[in-house]
Parts: structure tokens; sequence; C-alpha cells
């Protein structure tokens, strides 16, 4: 059953108030997260883990304590399991997340809850938080930057053998935990006697043949190259005899499925379209010696929504994950985010980040910049449409002799160094909340993850500029 909160414990707080005082910065956190919209979002998500949460089971854990040691979480960049240790031994930061002298959910349950929480939550979670510090006078929302970056996808990088072992190995490793349900179940395999052969693993060979690629691949000499297409070979048809595996061991379940091998027929039916993908770009590139297209690759097995991205950077020229846009109003707020398929135009960002603005704050703002990737006229048209005063996006390559003037002028000067403060943004959002690389899971997890990233921030700056 889901708990609004614990009943405030007198004698916890006596002691707390002896023991130390909670830092300038967390007091205003913590008084930013007592308003009733921010708590009403997310105990809608969390009232659906079940179909009536609300009203029977178990008193679960109090949706203040989710949200709070959630938000600990990721203003110090810490793990589920870091989180659940700094709560439990801190008096502090027990009485920040109103856990008192309960005991602290742990990190498994944490994790439960943090997943029921959608990323449509987090941007209307962000918005409110926003409107907050217009209130606050943290921000009045007059002048605007925006600008994109890259967040990586938790995978190391992706060679066709590296991609052909893990798919191997997935399979095999499926395969073994239906064979041993199987044989703890002594009816169901005498009724489905299945072939030795399904569950043999492939595995070490497969792992054998893609050392031995990298090894080839260090060397430039013709046997080298002739070697490493052989062993492409062998481990090409591996991966296709696995991918046979599996499709037999299915096809012995037409019908009705047990019970206990669901969630496992349900992970093989999962992985092997992205197994035949792989192989299927294998051949293409490495036998047809094609190259293809960035949006036909799949680079991760367990992470397939990452993109590849090549923004030509000097030490990190490809990049595999996800393109987001921070739009960011003054104050240090990162008002908006949004998380692009593949690698559109910069230009395209320009019109959505001046209409979001527009709908959170009711006026456009009195300057809005960007870099010169999202110059056109249409834009600077728009904006200025929408009145904007001082529209300063930077016009690329050849300027007449009155788009030089134009651009010399002090406030445009003003507004491109002050534009520039948003790489500083990114940065400290990289650096400091995690949005170097996501680490949570699939598409709706990567999500999740740079919406947290992006609160903490806002939640850093609103504390600190009025603890100043």
């Amino acid at each position: 059953m889901l708990r609004d909160e614990y009943e405030a414990d007198k004698l916890f707080l006596e002691i707390v108030v002896r023991a130390g005082e909670m830092e300038p910065e967390l007091v205003h956190i913590d008084r930013l997260l007592e308003d009733d919209e921010l708590y009403q979002m997310l105990r809608g998500d969390l009232a659906q883990r079940y179909p009536h949460t609300r009203k029977t089971g178990r008193p679960a854990t109090p949706v203040t304590v989710v949200l709070r040691m959630l938000a600990v979480k990721h203003l110090y960049n810490l793990s589920y399991e870091q989180t659940e240790r700094q709560v439990r031994d801190s008096l502090i930061l027990r009485q920040f997340c109103r856990v008192y002298f309960h005991a602290v959910p742990d990190d498994t349950t944490l994790l439960r809850w943090a997943n029921q929480i959608q990323p449509t939550t987090l941007v209307a979670f962000n918005e409110r938080l926003a409107q907050l510090a217009y209130q606050v006078r943290v921000t009045r929302g007059r002048k605007l930057r925006t600008d994109g970056t890259v967040v990586e996808s938790n995978i190391g990088y992706p060679s066709d053998s590296k991609l052909l072992a893990d798919g191997v190995r997935v399979i095999s490793r499926t395969l073994q935990r239906i064979k041993a349900k199987l044989d703890d179940d002594t009816d169901q395999t005498s009724q489905t006697p299945l072939a030795t052969k399904l569950f043999c693993g492939h595995t070490r060979s497969a792992r054998h043949q893609a050392r031995q690629i990298q090894g080839w691949a260090r060397q430039r000499s013709q046997q080298a190259k002739a070697s490493m297409q052989n062993a492409y070979h062998r481990l090409v048809d591996i991966a296709k005899a696995s991918v046979a595996q599996a499709q037999g061991v299915i096809a012995y379940f037409p019908g009705q499925v047990p019970i206990h091998l669901q969630p496992l027929l349900a992970q093989l039916c999962a992985v092997l379209p992205n197994c035949e993908q792989v192989i299927d770009q294998t051949v293409r590139r490495v036998f047809a010696g094609e190259s293809v297209p960035a949006p036909e690759k799949l680079v991760s097995l367990f992470e397939p929504h990452s993109a590849i991205i090549r923004r030509q950077k000097p030490g990190k020229e490809t990049e595999f994950g996800h393109k987001v846009w921070l739009d960011e109003v003054e104050g240090g707020i990162v008002t908006s985010w949004a998380i692009l398929t593949g690698n559109p135009p910069d230009e395209t960002q320009w019109r959505p980040a001046i209409d979001h603005h527009l709908r959170l704050f009711g006026r456009p703002p009195n300057q809005a910049s960007a870099d010169r990737g999202l110059y056109s006229a249409a834009n600077e048209a728009y904006a200025s449409q929408q009145g904007i005063k001082r529209v300063i996006l930077p016009k690329p390559g050849h300027k007449t002799p009155s788009r030089r003037q134009f651009e010399a002028k002090a406030w445009f000067r003003r507004g491109r160094r002050y534009h520039a403060g948003i790489e500083g943004r990114i940065s400290v959002l990289k650096r400091k909340f995690g949005l170097q690389r996501a680490r949570y899971h699939g598409a709706v997890g990567f999500a999740r993850w740079v919406g947290w990233g992006v609160i903490a921030h806002n939640l850093t700056a609103i504390g600190t500029k009025l603890a100043s």
C-alpha cells in the first residue's frame, strides 16, 4: 500500500539539532522538494507499480522518502548502494530524506521504485522547478541560450567481432538456463526431449575467434588480412549456428509455453533480431566491402537504441549514444532537454527552443542565442516574429559587409560572450551530474538518467543562489 510519508519524529529532530546543521544549499533544496505539485507528479507514477498499489498490500516505502533519496543519489552522483549507505550513516541525510529512525530502504527497493518514474514525468518535474526558480527570482527568463552535446551510452567501443561474440554469449547463456529449468522439471523433459545439440554452448569458440581477429587487426601484412578474413568467416558461422539453435528451441514450444520458461524465451526472442542484424552488417562490411550507413548499424546488443554520432571533435571523433539538446536561461537553470534521434541538423532545434520558452514563461526572452550551426534567415526571422529583440545567430562562411557590420555591434558581441557560458554549463552537467555517460539501461533508462541529471543540476543551482 502506497504511503505518503513517515510521521515526524520529535526525538530524532531534537538529536539532529544537537548533532549539527544542514548545509545552506541543502536547506533550500529541502524546501523546494516540499512543493506539493512536485510530490504529486512522482506519486502518480509510483502508484502505477501494481493495479491496487494505492489501497492494498504491505505498507510501501513512503513517496517522500523515494523522491528525496533519488534526489540525494543524483545530487552527489552516487550509486544506489552508495545512496543507501550514505543516508543510513548520516543523521542530516536521514532528516533530509524524512527517514528519521526508520529503516533506510535498500538499494534494490530504491531501484524498483526509481524504474516506475517515467521520462515525461521528469520533464514536467523540471518545468515546475523552473517555475519555482522564477518565483524566487533565481531567473526571470530574459535570456535564452541553446546548444547540444552527446551523452554516451554505457557500452564499450563496438566492433563486429565483439558484437558477434556478445550475441553468441547471450544466446548460449539463455539456452543453458532453459536447459537447467527443463532438467529440474522431469515431466516437462519427458514430454519434450530436446536434442542435446540444441543446448551446446559456443561461447568459448566465439571468444577465441574474436581474440584472433583483434590480434590480426593490429598487423598490416597481407597474410594478416587473409587470416582475419578466415577468422571472421568462422565467427560468422558460429553466430549463425547459435541463432539456428535458438530458433530450434523456440520451435519446440509452438503452443502454450510453460510459465517458468516464458521470461527466458522472451529474452531469446528479443535478442535474435539483433544478432541477425549484427551478422548481416558484418557480412556486408567485412566480406562485401560495403560501407554500411550509420542508421543501419547496430552498435550494442544491450543498448540497441544507441546511435553513431560523428562530430569530428579532437580525441573523440565518433561517439555512441544520443545527441541531447539543452535550453538554458540566466541563473543557470536548464529549462528543457531533448534526446534526439540519430544526428539531425542543429538548425532544426531553434524553433522548438523558442516555443518551449514561450509556453513556460508566457513571454519571449529579450535575448536568444545559439551557435552558427543554427543560423538561417528563416530562424532569425522566426525569432523576430515571436518578439525577441536581440537574436544572436552568427552566420557561418562568407559574410557581406553589412552582415559583418551587424555582427560587430556591441550588443551582438556581448551576446556571443554570454552564449559561450553554455559550454561551461554542459561541462558541469557531465563532470558533476553524470551526463558524460548514461548508466541506466534501455532507451527509457537513458532518458531517465538525463532527466535526473538536469533536475539535480537545477536543484543545486537554485539552492546555491538562494544560500548566497
